[in-house]
């Protein structure tokens, strides 16, 4: 059996961006979307700044460490292209009789949707980040468009929102009605 002795991932920088690493594991990205803070403590799975970018190293790694390499690599380049260009959600609405209203309320955190299959009682979903972290809005009164930096919070509230408008007692072959994700930048 093949042992591997050494995994690296090196992560580059995109324009404008720089990383800061701290002896607590904290590394901060800092980009022109503002920036994103996340901790990584590992006993053998070590991240080191080289010149242009991060490298996440482990020395003699069993599989569980292994995957970790990867699993950190690809956070820190997730972090990497949130402050520099962003992530952007694309949601569509959809509806056959019943036109629904969406609204989003930043005041208290929550997101709308009147009128889905004529009910009475508004449908929220909530949006549990400021509107400077994750910035929701409604475009052409079908079109729901998410952004912000951090691709957790983005995918979270997304999900949110979907997850609102789950159809419960009917067949969801024919009643096909919702809000759904369209496009991921």
């Amino acid at each position: 059996m093949a042992v591997i002795d050494r995994i690296m991932h090196k992560i580059s920088f995109n324009e404008g961006v720089t990383a800061e690493l701290s002896d607590d594991g904290m590394v901060t990205f800092s980009g022109e979307n503002g920036s994103i803070s996340r901790e990584f403590t590992h006993q053998k799975v070590i991240i080191t700044k080289e010149n242009n970018g991060l490298l996440v190293s482990c020395e003699i790694p069993r599989k569980k460490e292994k995957a970790l390499c990867g699993t950190w690599a690809a956070h820190l380049r997730n972090m990497n292209k949130g402050v520099s260009d962003g992530f952007t959600y694309k949601m569509k609405a959809v509806y056959s009789h019943f036109p629904m209203t969406m609204k989003v309320d930043y005041a208290n955190k929550k997101f709308i949707v009147n009128n889905y299959f004529g009910e009475k009682v508004p449908r929220e979903a909530s949006l549990p980040w400021p509107e400077n972290e994750v910035k929701v809005e409604v475009k052409n009164k079908t079109e729901v468009v998410i952004f912000g930096a951090d691709k957790e919070k983005v995918g979270q509230t997304t999900a949110n929102i979907e997850r609102c408008c789950t159809v419960k007692k009917r067949d969801r072959r024919v009643f096909q009605d919702g809000i759904y994700l369209v496009e991921k930048n």
